[in-house]
Formats: C-alpha cells, structure tokens, sequence
C-alpha cells in the first residue's frame, strides 16, 4: 500500500479548491477509485459535477456504443468516453459556471486482476481538458500495467495514477516531462508501469509524443516503450500477439546496409523454418538506454533519431533499460507464445556466455541461460565482417568449462551457427 496517502489527499484537494475547475469522472473495471480520492479529500461538489462506472457492457454500450471489437478495455472506448462525457458536461454546465471556468473530462477502462485469474492487469486513463477557458479541448492519455498481485492494490495504484494525472494536467501539462515523473507520485516503484503517453489538441499537441515515450524510460517508468514501422509509439501486447520476433540488440548510430542485408537474410532463414501455422514476423531491433542511464547521459534526442533510421529501414524498435539479453526474451514472452530468434554477431554470442555478466542472479549464468532460452527461441549466430563463416562450435569465444552448454543448445536446435552467409540471396 502507499507510504503516505495525504501526498495524493493534497493534490485532489488542491484541485478541489480551484472554484475554476469543473468536470466528470468515470470509471470502468477496478471500482472508482479516483473519484474516491477527490470525495475524501473534501470540498468535491465544487469540483465533480459527477461520477459514473457503467460495468456492464450492454449499460456500457448504450452509454457510449458498442465497443469495437468488443474490446472494452482499449484507447478507441477510452476516447469515446471522454468525448462523450466531456461533451456533456459543457452542454450541461457551462451556463451555470462562474466565467473563467476550465472544464474537464477523466475517464479510465481497466482490466484489473480478476477473482480467479490473473492474466495481463492494464488500462487506459486519460483526461480532456481546456487549457484556457472557452478554448477547444487538449488530451493527455496513458496506458499503465497494473503488477500488483492483489485487486485491492491494483485499484488503489490506479486511483493514485488518475489523481497524478489530473492534477499534472491542470498544473504541469506545459513541463510535460515533469508531469510524466509526477505520474508516480505516492507509488512505490515496481507498482505500475507507464508504457504509453499521448499529449493531444491544439495546445499540447505541439509536444513530441514520441520523445515523451523515450523520456518514459529514462526516468524507469517503464522497462520499455515500442515503435513500429512507421516509426510512432503502440502497445506491445497488440503489435506482439500472434506473431514471431526476429529481434537483434545493438547501438545502432548509423544503419549501414550490411546491417540490413544481414537481418534481411535472417528472415528469409527464418521464414524458411516456419510452418503453416506460424505466424507474421516482426523485425525488431532493440536498443538500451541501460549503459548510460546511471549516469544520466541519455539523450533522448539522439535515441530518436536512431528509432527514425531504423524504421525508415522498414524494423520495429524497441528502446528499452535493459542491460542483460535475457530480459528482452522475457519481454517478448510477455506479449507472444510464437517462435523468436535473437540475431547475434560473435562478440554479442560471447557476452552471453560470460559468466560475470549475471552475477548477482541467484542461480548464476544457468539461470540466465535458463530465461533466454525457454522453448521455441533460437539464437542465429552470424560470423564478423568480413564473414569469413565458421568451421565449428570451437570457433565461438566461450570458456572451456560452457562449451559443454553450448553444446546441449546447439543440440536442441537453439544455436544455429550460420556458416554461410556472405550476401543477401538474390
């Protein structure tokens, strides 16, 4: 639970005495948490015009139509929500506010660990609000995962999420990066994670969601944020479902076309091995911030700009924290049961295989070797330019006392050393 509740009682209350703030709440999935906190904090009715949780879905589509896909905990419900509900309440109100009023719109639909099951606890918040009065709505919206283990902790970790955003809407949404850090404000890290952010309208869309993405992992709200091809933000549990990862790790300053003639035969090795059931390959290079973030010499600038060449060369980016290989498998497990293959040169084969690189794992390198290798991953291992190829197992940097690990591996199908490689198939 929280260390220290009055911190999120002092930011509703401070919104509660703006006599120039007034809006709507409403809430799908896990209770209605942030209202709670603006009723208890006092002085609510000169704030909340009202609140609302329509839980079940035909009451739900009635109120704002039926969800597409009857995806119900999803941005396009979210939107509609907050259109609606934003829309109501300046029709409704406005003649009756004193001038100068800002109206406002929160809304969240949530999948919040069930009574018995736990599958993937996320949702989506957002707020509609003026940024002056009389002036056409901005948005802030954000997608969490919720990774407490308990429903009650999940609800009170929303409910803080929802107060930071609205009180960060109304007083940071100018220092957007600054808002991004309050989100937490009053949670313990590990609670939740921010994955996505949209700053939207004809004052906050003038900010790059884009770095604000970036900005997110470099303050560790997230363990990492997922651009597509086209080089904007999206949810990794919609871009990953059903579909293999051919992923490969590196800096990535420039993309030269050896880069791309490598990945390119990658794929067709890989499309070559897959059968009629599997599914679309995702190309995906990843990127960490983790080497630089302790000594806060990211430039998320600079980031950017690698995230641009790589989808202009057509691959998904993944901008991540992390340090070891094994968390980015973990990461792709999370969101995809399909097949994946991680690319790797000699000398990215030979980190993986260094016992040092794990220490601080209670079970040491096996354990390391244990996640990164669950079944249905294979590593490809490309020779060094100028691929001169391999001859043998021998031929990768490893300690005498792993080759036998390499060996198992390679027996079961998850080293493949690829010898033949010189150019791109024609």
């Amino acid at each position: 639970m929280t260390e220290d509740s009055s911190r999120t009682i002092e930011k509703a209350l401070a919104v509660n005495l703006d006599p120039l703030t007034y809006g709507t709440i409403v809430e799908i999935g896990a209770g209605q948490e942030v209202a709670r906190w603006f009723f208890q904090a006092g002085a609510a009715a000169g704030t909340v015009a009202k609140t609302m949780s329509a839980y079940d879905m035909k009451f739900s589509d009635e109120i704002y139509g039926e969800a597409p896909g009857l995806r119900y905990v999803s941005k396009a419900r979210l939107e509609r929500m907050l259109e609606r509900e934003y829309d109501l309440v300046v029709q409704r109100i406005e003649e009756h506010r004193p001038e100068g009023t800002r109206f406002f719109a929160f809304a969240n639909t949530v999948a919040a660990q069930g009574f018995k099951k736990r599958d993937e606890c996320h949702g989506w918040l957002g707020v509609r609000l003026q940024m002056a009065p009389k002036t056409q709505p901005d948005e802030i919206i954000v997608h969490v995962r919720m990774l407490d283990e308990t429903n009650l902790e999940q609800q009170e970790a929303l409910g803080i999420v929802g107060v930071n955003l609205i009180h960060g809407a109304f007083n940071h949404a100018f220092e957007p990066v600054r808002l991004l850090h309050g989100l937490m404000d009053n949670l313990r890290w590990g609670r939740v994670e921010i994955d996505l952010v949209e700053f939207r309208g004809p004052t906050l869309g003038k900010i790059d969601n884009r770095i604000m993405a970036l900005e997110l992992v470099k303050a560790s709200l997230t363990r990492a944020v997922l651009f597509d091809a086209d080089g904007q933000v999206v949810i990794p549990a919609d871009s990953f479902y059903k579909k293999r990862v051919l992923a490969i790790r590196g800096k990535f300053h420039t993309v030269e076309q050896s880069d791309i003639d490598l990945f390119t035969h990658a794929k067709i090795r890989f499309q070559d091995q897959s059968t009629d059931g599997d599914g679309e390959i995702i190309s995906l290079a990843e990127l960490t911030m983790a080497q630089l973030a302790n000594d806060k010499k990211v430039d998320t600038s600079d980031f950017l700009n690698r995230v641009n060449r790589l989808s202009d060369a057509g691959y998904h980016v993944l901008i991540s924290e992390f340090f070891r290989h094994f968390r980015l498998r973990q990461y792709l497990a999370r969101y995809s049961r399909e097949p994946a293959v991680l690319v790797l040169d000699v000398e990215g084969f030979g980190e993986v295989f260094r016992e040092d690189f794990y220490d601080g794992l209670p079970g040491g390198i096996l354990e390391g070797l244990g996640q990164l290798f669950p079944p249905k991953t294979t590593a490809y291992v490309y020779p060094t330019p100028p691929f001169t190829g391999f001859e043998s197992l021998d031929e990768l940097p490893v300690t005498d006392n792993l080759r036998p690990l390499v060996a198992y591996l390679a027996d079961r199908g998850q080293i493949e050393l690829v010898a033949d490689y010189q150019s791109v198939p024609a």
